[in-house]
Protein backbone atom coordinates (compact mmCIF):
# COMPACT_ATOMS: atom_id res chain seq x y z
CA UNK A 1 0.00 0.00 0.00
CA UNK A 2 1.55 3.38 -1.31
CA UNK A 3 0.88 6.43 1.10
CA UNK A 4 0.79 10.40 -0.79
CA UNK A 5 0.04 13.43 0.73
CA UNK A 6 -3.18 14.54 -0.65
CA UNK A 7 -4.79 14.81 -4.07
CA UNK A 8 -3.39 17.10 -6.56
CA UNK A 9 -4.86 18.81 -9.39
CA UNK A 10 -5.22 15.87 -11.75
CA UNK A 11 -6.53 13.89 -8.86
CA UNK A 12 -8.60 15.93 -7.67
CA UNK A 13 -10.16 16.53 -11.15
CA UNK A 14 -10.19 12.52 -11.77
CA UNK A 15 -11.10 11.39 -8.24
CA UNK A 16 -8.34 9.00 -8.52
CA UNK A 17 -4.75 9.24 -6.55
CA UNK A 18 -1.60 9.34 -9.07
CA UNK A 19 -2.85 9.72 -11.96
CA UNK A 20 -1.13 13.07 -13.36
CA UNK A 21 2.56 13.40 -13.86
CA UNK A 22 3.71 12.32 -10.29
CA UNK A 23 1.63 9.44 -10.87
CA UNK A 24 3.29 9.01 -14.34
CA UNK A 25 6.71 8.93 -12.70
CA UNK A 26 5.57 6.45 -9.82
CA UNK A 27 4.64 4.09 -11.92
CA UNK A 28 7.99 4.40 -13.95
CA UNK A 29 9.96 3.91 -10.91
CA UNK A 30 7.78 0.75 -9.64
CA UNK A 31 9.02 -0.56 -12.69
CA UNK A 32 12.35 -0.09 -12.28
CA UNK A 33 12.38 -1.34 -8.89
CA UNK A 34 10.05 -4.25 -9.93
CA UNK A 35 6.98 -4.14 -8.52
CA UNK A 36 4.02 -4.66 -10.47
CA UNK A 37 1.83 -1.71 -10.52
CA UNK A 38 -1.33 -4.14 -10.71
CA UNK A 39 -0.42 -5.42 -7.08
CA UNK A 40 0.00 -1.99 -5.44
CA UNK A 41 -3.02 0.05 -3.83
CA UNK A 42 -2.72 3.61 -3.86
CA UNK A 43 -3.80 6.48 -1.47
CA UNK A 44 -3.22 9.47 -0.03
CA UNK A 45 -2.87 10.85 3.85
CA UNK A 46 -4.96 13.59 3.47
CA UNK A 47 -8.45 13.00 1.50
CA UNK A 48 -8.79 16.69 -0.47
CA UNK A 49 -6.94 18.63 -2.12
CA UNK A 50 -6.00 22.30 -0.45
CA UNK A 51 -4.82 24.54 -2.97
CA UNK A 52 -4.17 28.17 -4.00
CA UNK A 53 -5.04 30.00 -7.11
CA UNK A 54 -2.05 31.01 -9.23
CA UNK A 55 -3.62 32.81 -12.63
CA UNK A 56 -5.83 29.80 -14.31
CA UNK A 57 -3.58 27.08 -12.24
CA UNK A 58 -4.28 25.66 -9.00
CA UNK A 59 -1.24 24.95 -7.09
CA UNK A 60 -0.92 22.57 -3.91
CA UNK A 61 -0.80 24.09 -0.38
CA UNK A 62 0.85 21.79 2.37
CA UNK A 63 -1.52 20.39 4.75
CA UNK A 64 -2.12 21.20 8.21
CA UNK A 65 -1.71 18.42 11.00
CA UNK A 66 -5.08 19.02 12.13
CA UNK A 67 -6.30 18.37 8.70
CA UNK A 68 -3.77 15.02 8.12
CA UNK A 69 -5.48 14.21 11.97
CA UNK A 70 -9.07 15.07 10.62
CA UNK A 71 -8.71 12.15 7.40
CA UNK A 72 -6.98 9.67 9.84
CA UNK A 73 -10.16 7.41 9.94
CA UNK A 74 -10.51 6.86 6.34
CA UNK A 75 -7.22 6.07 6.37
CA UNK A 76 -7.34 3.21 8.93
CA UNK A 77 -10.05 1.63 7.70
CA UNK A 78 -8.04 1.67 4.56
CA UNK A 79 -5.50 -0.32 6.52
CA UNK A 80 -7.98 -3.01 7.83
CA UNK A 81 -9.46 -3.16 4.27
CA UNK A 82 -6.48 -3.89 2.36
CA UNK A 83 -4.14 -5.39 5.00
CA UNK A 84 -0.90 -4.43 3.16
CA UNK A 85 2.24 -6.56 3.20
CA UNK A 86 4.19 -2.86 3.92
CA UNK A 87 3.05 0.45 3.77
CA UNK A 88 5.39 3.08 1.67
CA UNK A 89 4.95 6.52 2.78
CA UNK A 90 5.57 8.60 -0.35
CA UNK A 91 7.10 12.02 1.05
CA UNK A 92 7.07 13.60 4.55
CA UNK A 93 3.72 14.67 4.85
CA UNK A 94 2.78 10.86 4.44
CA UNK A 95 5.68 9.57 6.46
CA UNK A 96 4.79 11.85 9.53
CA UNK A 97 1.13 10.71 8.97
CA UNK A 98 1.93 6.92 9.08
CA UNK A 99 4.94 7.06 11.34
CA UNK A 100 4.60 10.32 13.83
CA UNK A 101 5.54 14.44 13.53
CA UNK A 102 8.82 13.19 14.71
CA UNK A 103 10.21 11.50 11.98
CA UNK A 104 12.80 12.83 9.40
CA UNK A 105 12.30 11.67 5.96
CA UNK A 106 15.74 11.80 4.59
CA UNK A 107 17.86 11.13 7.74
CA UNK A 108 15.52 7.82 7.60
CA UNK A 109 14.24 7.01 3.75
CA UNK A 110 14.57 3.47 2.82
CA UNK A 111 14.74 2.08 6.42
CA UNK A 112 12.01 -0.74 7.35
CA UNK A 113 10.18 1.33 10.46
CA UNK A 114 7.25 0.09 12.46
CA UNK A 115 4.26 1.84 13.49
CA UNK A 116 0.78 1.39 15.53
CA UNK A 117 -0.33 1.81 11.88
CA UNK A 118 1.36 -1.36 10.17
CA UNK A 119 4.04 -3.59 11.31
CA UNK A 120 6.66 -2.74 8.15
CA UNK A 121 6.63 1.18 6.78
CA UNK A 122 9.00 2.35 4.33
CA UNK A 123 9.49 6.10 3.77
CA UNK A 124 10.29 7.44 0.52
CA UNK A 125 10.58 11.17 -1.18
CA UNK A 126 7.74 11.85 -3.12
CA UNK A 127 7.31 11.67 -7.15
CA UNK A 128 6.78 15.12 -7.16
CA UNK A 129 10.01 15.97 -5.48
CA UNK A 130 11.81 14.51 -8.37
CA UNK A 131 9.77 16.64 -10.46
CA UNK A 132 10.49 19.64 -8.67
CA UNK A 133 14.24 19.20 -8.92
CA UNK A 134 15.95 22.05 -9.81
CA UNK A 135 17.98 20.55 -12.93
CA UNK A 136 18.55 17.51 -14.78
CA UNK A 137 21.25 15.65 -12.52
CA UNK A 138 18.94 16.58 -9.43
CA UNK A 139 16.31 14.62 -10.84
CA UNK A 140 18.29 12.18 -11.84
CA UNK A 141 19.57 11.81 -8.33
CA UNK A 142 15.98 11.85 -6.67
CA UNK A 143 14.63 9.57 -9.30
CA UNK A 144 17.67 7.23 -8.35
CA UNK A 145 17.10 7.35 -4.40
CA UNK A 146 12.87 6.74 -4.78
CA UNK A 147 13.96 3.60 -7.04
CA UNK A 148 16.83 2.51 -4.35
CA UNK A 149 13.89 2.79 -1.52
CA UNK A 150 11.56 1.02 -3.94
CA UNK A 151 14.24 -1.72 -4.31
CA UNK A 152 13.89 -1.95 -0.42
CA UNK A 153 10.33 -2.71 -0.63
CA UNK A 154 10.41 -5.41 -3.73
CA UNK A 155 13.27 -7.05 -1.61
CA UNK A 156 11.11 -7.47 1.04
CA UNK A 157 8.08 -8.31 -0.83
CA UNK A 158 9.74 -11.30 -2.36
CA UNK A 159 11.42 -12.67 0.78
CA UNK A 160 7.99 -12.87 2.17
Amino acid sequence: MFVGEQPGDQEDKQGKPFVGPAGALLDKALEDAGIPRDDVYVTNAVKHFKWEPRGKRRIHKKPRMSEIKACRPWLEAELRAVKPAVVVCLGAVAAQAVLGPQFKLMQNRGQVQTSPLAERVVATIHPSAVLRAPDSEGRRQAYQMLVDDLIVVARMLRRR
